[in-house]
């Protein structure tokens, strides 16, 4: 056998040892759409904290409390919603106020749950 022919023997056995994870997900965050009105965000945020979300971290003296705006509030909320309800179908729609984003938007002890 040639050097070559072991050399490519070993790159392949080499690669054929490295673990592969077919299972691998992606993370996906729900959150508020910075373009959605203030009202869309409140009204969908209530729905949601009421239809499934834990919105207690968004309450004053709550560990999401701040930054106090309509659009974090609104977006932990409807992550929370997503996470729950998304093995039963659920979207992150919530009437276009909301987008899907794969960067995890926790902040300080603000930490946004993902469920795989």
């Amino acid at each position: 056998m040639s050097i070559i022919s072991v050399k490519i023997l070993l790159v392949s056995i080499l690669l054929l040892s490295i673990p592969h994870d077919t299972d691998a997900q992606f993370e996906d965050y729900c959150i508020a759409d910075e373009q959605a009105t203030e009202d869309s965000l409140i009204g969908t945020m209530n729905w949601a904290c009421g239809n499934g979300a834990n919105c207690t971290a968004i309450q004053e003296n709550q560990t999401c409390f701040f930054p106090n705006t309509t659009l974090d509030h609104a977006s932990y909320a409807f992550n929370s919603y997503y996470q729950n309800m998304k093995h039963n179908g659920a979207s992150c729609y919530f009437t276009a106020a909301a987008v899907l984003t794969a960067l995890d938007p926790s902040h300080g002890s603000c930490k946004f749950e993902y469920l795989p």
